[in-house]
């Protein structure tokens, strides 16, 4: 639930007046316009028509098994004495149509010939295909893979490959300022990531609802751009987006290519960004193509910058945070300075209030509250202890102790206009640091003085810019310690790394928090974020996911406490309420194929134990009627969970590490430690030796008679004829390969890596061969809580995810065991969210989906097997 309230003369909007329609205030928005002029789009007499001619491209080696279409336009003025500007589509079929939305032959024909683009040759490319060639597998779209990505894989593939092939003969300038490249949505942000690697190829981008979000980790691109302020790159960016584009898993579209043109402005880019009537199609961007490509190809075409809000609203301080003398008054107390073990050789002040309703005999509410002293000071703006005393002795929240924590200060270092040089550093980093701190050294201070609820419901933390983000860090670390945030002008930009929440919370299981921001369209707009933009993506992303959350907004303002000092009183009533939340999911924004986790997840269904106290579990699989198996490896025995009583019996005294059902009822399984692979009769327990002389990790059996393995030391897939016994290495280099499994249609094979970030994906040929090898999934990787959090620059992330078991469910979506936890992707390999493991002190190794109607998914988490119901279909 997002909520708005209204304050008299001032203009406040709710998230959906930010993200939605044409009520965005002029000061956020670079360019709005109705496009009518439809003359450009029309076929004109006399005027000179190009030539189309097609092709076919598939001898890639960069993004190898692919297959596309292609058509190449030439204009009627082309002279091949002369070099002709050159501008490359994505998604070409679409604008290569003369009667679709964009008719780009006709407008090239137009502009051409009026004189208001130079002589221009356009490539339209389609993206890749991996033609299935195994008997009733479905051919595999690469085309996310190959535009969302971030990286140089596709500019690689346009420039040393297929651009040679596709222009040979024809004579086309190498200045970058003549060549440019165009997409739409997905292609949208592949044009810009083309240029953006290859500028001295590429100077000029032309976007439609460019996808700058987290399919593939797009969301990234603001904070690069920021970073090259001082040094820009020679390209020129034009973006048209529709007011009413999607809202989804992978993000805000509107959103994104707001803060994507506020990012090109700051750092100095010629650019422009055209807001027009529409949502996620080509309607309305094909109306403007006309005017995109005048603008685009004039030399002497200016950004349109816009400028900051200048108003400042005089500060009052609200009625409840004036010291009220007919109310009981709490106390403030000093504590002694405190010296921290995981802040090391740092010190800080802090405090405790505690209110006057306090009882040592019933457990008390808790906040802690980062920069403490500027919190507590009640003649500053905040005024917390009388917002708290007035507030309490009114039943608007209960009694609640308050902790006021200032950042820790090097105490080797003298302190610079008294501030704390510990601060960016414990406040803006990702990860649990800052939270161990609360709970290992602050609380069990504050708990030997005081009963206070271990309730998380009970307990909230918070603070303001810095301390802000701080705040919902120790949250989304510990929902099991702090159930409510407060934030006021949060800094969730990339001060050091905070910019990647919104997307990390789309893709994440919601978790039990209830969040309240507040944030102005005068905040602050440096090197390290637009904090309007950044606020809003934040708060887009908690209200699609369900969260119980509220974002108030006013317009100017600017980065300090006037506006979230001025509502405090309120989003504490708010924060507080004993009101349950109820979340209203709005999956409209999902496009065909977007498996969002809302749809994937049953709400009140969560981890159940299917057996503990086990030695080490592994191997988990199922058969057809949904009878689940799994291996205890210190037993040793194999055991099968009856899926009608949930008894359990001993199939086998086996140790071993992946088990697969083959079509002949067999269970087939890897036993690593005695360098073979065998096949065990589920009735009968007797095991036989299919392959010996291999070191096997986990498995996947085919319907035709093979067993691909993983060979995790050797760095290897090996393929098995079990008719045969013939071995066969089928794939190398694959760091550490760990899961492996088939998709539904037994035509691709997916191969998780322990050592690495990717899951591979390969097409399997009727022969059991492979080929098509491509790191189609990227797993979310953990961050490394001894790694240096470095200024502007992301957390310092694990180097691997540890990728580990895998599991197809029936709609095709691929879970991979990870260090995160259960990772999910979509079966062509964008991630849809992450479901942290329940016991986070075991190794997750395996996962598969069993139980009736194999709608439950079952985990091995080290000495404990769980399982939770999913929505699979």
């Amino acid at each position: 639930m997002t909520t708005t309230t209204r304050l008299p003369l001032l203009l406040l909007c709710s998230l959906a007046l930010v993200t939605n329609q044409s009520q965005v205030s002029q000061s956020q928005e670079t360019s709005q316009r109705s496009v009518g002029d439809d003359s450009a789009r029309q076929v004109q007499p006399g005027v000179p028509q190009g030539k189309l001619t097609e092709g076919v491209f598939e001898n890639s080696t960069l993004l190898p098994g692919t297959r596309r279409d292609y058509s190449v336009y030439v204009p009627a003025q082309y002279d091949s004495g002369t070099p002709a500007n050159l501008m490359v589509f994505m998604d070409g079929r679409n604008y290569a149509k003369t009667d679709g939305a964009f008719r780009v032959p006709v407008v090239f024909d137009n502009l051409i010939h009026q004189q208001e683009m130079p002589v221009t040759i356009a490539v339209f490319v389609n993206p890749g295909t991996i033609p299935a060639t195994k008997q009733g597998a479905s051919d595999r779209s690469n085309r996310s893979f190959e535009y969302d990505s971030l990286g140089d894989r596709y500019a690689r593939f346009l420039i040393d490959e297929f651009l040679p092939v596709a222009t040979k003969g024809l004579n086309i300038s190498d200045d970058p300022s003549r060549r440019a490249v165009c997409g739409i949505s997905s292609g949208g942000i592949c044009a810009f990531t083309v240029a953006w690697e290859r500028p001295e190829q590429f100077g000029k981008v032309l976007s439609h609802i460019g996808s700058f979000t987290n399919i593939r980790g797009g969301w990234a691109y603001p904070g690069l751009i920021r970073k090259t302020k001082d040094n820009p790159k020679p390209i020129k960016v034009y973006l048209q987006e529709g007011n009413d584009d999607l809202n989804n898993l992978f993000g805000n579209w509107p959103l994104a290519n707001r803060d994507m043109a506020a990012a090109l402005q700051f750092a100095g880019y010629t650019h422009k960004l055209v807001m027009t009537q529409g949502g996620h199609s080509g309607q309305w961007a094909g109306l403007a193509m006309p005017d995109a490509l005048r603008w685009l190809w004039d030399n002497d075409a200016k950004s349109d910058n816009v400028p900051s809000p200048a108003t400042k609203p005089e500060w009052t301080p609200h009625p409840d945070a004036i010291a009220n003398n007919d109310v009981p008054h709490g106390t403030v107390e000093s504590m002694p300075q405190w010296e921290s073990e995981i802040f090391p050789n740092t010190v800080r002040d802090w405090a405790i209030y505690v209110p006057a309703q306090y009882r040592k005999e019933q457990p008390a509410a808790l906040m802690v509250f980062q920069d403490g002293e500027r919190m507590r000071d009640v003649k500053g703006r905040w005024r917390i202890p009388i917002v708290f005393d007035n507030l309490i002795a009114r039943g608007d929240m209960p009694p609640t102790i308050a902790v006021f924590l200032n950042p820790g200060h090097d105490k080797s270092k003298p302190r610079q206009k008294n501030k704390s040089s510990n601060r960016g550093f414990e406040y803006d980093s990702l990860g649990d640091r800052y939270t161990r701190f609360l709970l290992d050294e602050i609380l069990p201070e504050v708990q030997s003085r005081y009963n206070i609820s271990t309730d998380p419901e009970m307990r909230a933390i918070g603070g303001s810019s810095s301390g802000a983000i701080c705040a919902f860090t120790a949250a989304w670390e510990r929902p099991d310690q702090f159930g409510k945030v407060y934030s006021s002008v949060g800094s969730f930009t990339n001060l050091r790394g905070g910019n990647v929440y919104p997307a990390l919370v789309r893709k994440t299981e919601p978790k039990p928090i209830r969040v309240y921001m507040a944030d102005t369209s005068g905040d602050v707009d440096n090197a390290f974020g637009s904090w309007p933009w950044a606020n809003q993506r934040m708060a887009s992303a908690l209200n699609y996911m369900g969260y119980d959350s509220r974002f108030d907004w006013a317009e100017g303002y600017a980065h300090n406490a006037d506006f979230g000092s001025s509502r405090f009183p309120d989003a504490m009533k708010w924060l507080w309420r004993s009101e349950k939340h109820s979340p209203t999911l709005d999956t409209s924004g999902d496009l065909r194929g977007d498996l969002t986790l809302l749809r994937l997840l049953i709400p009140g269904e969560s981890w159940q134990v299917v057996a503990d106290n086990l030695g080490f579990a592994d191997a988990p699989c199922s058969d057809s009627d949904g009878n689940f198996y799994f291996c205890d490896m210190k037993a040793p025995a194999v055991y099968r969970i009856n899926v009608a009583d949930g008894s359990r019996d001993v199939v086998a005294t086996e140790s071993v590490s992946g088990m697969e059902f083959g079509p002949d009822g067999l269970i087939y399984a890897c036993q690593g430690s005695q360098n073979r692979v065998i096949s065990i009769d589920p009735k009968s327990g007797s095991v036989n030796v299919i392959a010996k002389n291999v070191k096997p990790n986990d498995l996947a059996v085919t319907d035709n008679g093979y067993i691909f393995i993983t060979e995790t030391g050797a760095k290897q897939v090996t393929r098995i004829n079990i008719q045969s016994g013939e071995v066969t290495v089928v794939d190398t280099g694959i760091v550490r390969p760990n899961g492996i499994a088939l998709s539904n249609d037994g035509g691709t094979l997916a191969v998780s890596e322990y050592g690495g970030t990717f899951t591979w994906m390969f097409r399997v040929h009727p022969d059991g061969a492979l080929d098509a090898k491509l790191p189609s999934m990227n797993l979310r990787l953990p961050i490394d809580p001894k790694g240096e959090f470095k200024f502007n620059e992301p957390p310092p992330y694990a180097a691997s995810a540890r990728g580990d078991g895998m599991s197809v469910d029936k709609a095709g979506r691929y879970y991979v065991t990870s260090a995160l936890g259960v990772q999910v992707f979509d079966p062509t390999g964008r991630q849809c969210g992450v479901l942290p493991q329940p016991n986070p002190d075991q190794p997750l190794t395996s996962c598969v989906l069993s139980g009736q109607d194999h709608q439950f998914l079952y985990i091995t988490n080290g000495n404990t097997i769980f399982r939770r119901k999913l929505t699979v279909q």
